[in-house]
């Protein structure tokens, strides 16, 4: 092979590798930014739990108050 076709073709693998890793970069930096707009869009939503969330604690809690009487001993 000729030295100019060695070298176009080692530019043209440099060039490709060089745009891949540009593209990785670009889609890695969208990722971080999707990531930290959903923990900051996480933090402004910490109100009152959803009611669904309210009505399982609700559920266990009348759940262990019926095992704690079955443990001893009374009939509800």
């Amino acid at each position: 092979m000729e030295p100019l076709t060695i070298g176009l073709l080692g530019l043209s693998i440099f060039a490709a590798v060089a745009l891949a890793a540009w593209a990785g970069l670009k889609g890695w930096q969208g990722w971080l930014e999707l990531k930290r707009f959903e923990l900051s869009h996480d933090a402004a939503d910490k109100g009152l739990p959803p009611a669904t969330g309210r009505i399982e604690i609700a559920d266990l809690r009348e759940r262990v108050r019926k095992l704690e009487a079955i443990a001893a001993g009374i009939d509800i």
